[in-house]
């Protein structure tokens, strides 16, 4: 077993299992999307990112692709929070936490084809 291959795909399915959490559950409903959530999201995600630096293959650049647009959504979705309850200091409502979840989601995409590529790969070596 390869323990770099196990925390590459540990990172990868953490980070997509962590923003599925943030997303579920009504769009436009903030108690039911929790800051913390977001947060380790960006995160985990920011560390996938890593992870998928300096694979120089065709498969690896796709990886790093999906990466990169999952964490700008979500530091994107991150900056709309922060602007709206810490710089505008208004609370938060349905329409802006639409836009959140909205972002989270196309994050979840590119982390859901993150995942996809991974299990690709690893069905097509061979031992």
């Amino acid at each position: 077993m390869n323990l770099e291959k196990v925390v590459f795909g540990f990172f990868i399915i953490l980070a997509c299992t962590l923003n599925f959490g943030f997303f579920v559950g009504q769009i436009d409903r903030p108690e039911l999307h929790h800051a913390s959530a977001l947060f380790f999201a960006v995160v985990v995600n920011l560390v996938a990112t890593i992870l998928k630096f300096g694979d120089r293959t065709q498969i690896g650049a796709t990886h790093l692709a999906t990466s990169l647009v999952a964490v700008l959504q979500l530091v994107a979705a991150s900056l709309v929070w922060m602007w709206r309850v810490y710089v505008a200091e208004v609370p938060m409502d349905g329409s802006t936490m639409t836009m959140i979840v909205s972002l989270s989601g196309g994050a979840l995409v590119a982390n859901a084809i993150s995942v996809f590529l991974l299990i690709g790969e690893t069905l097509r070596q061979t031992r």
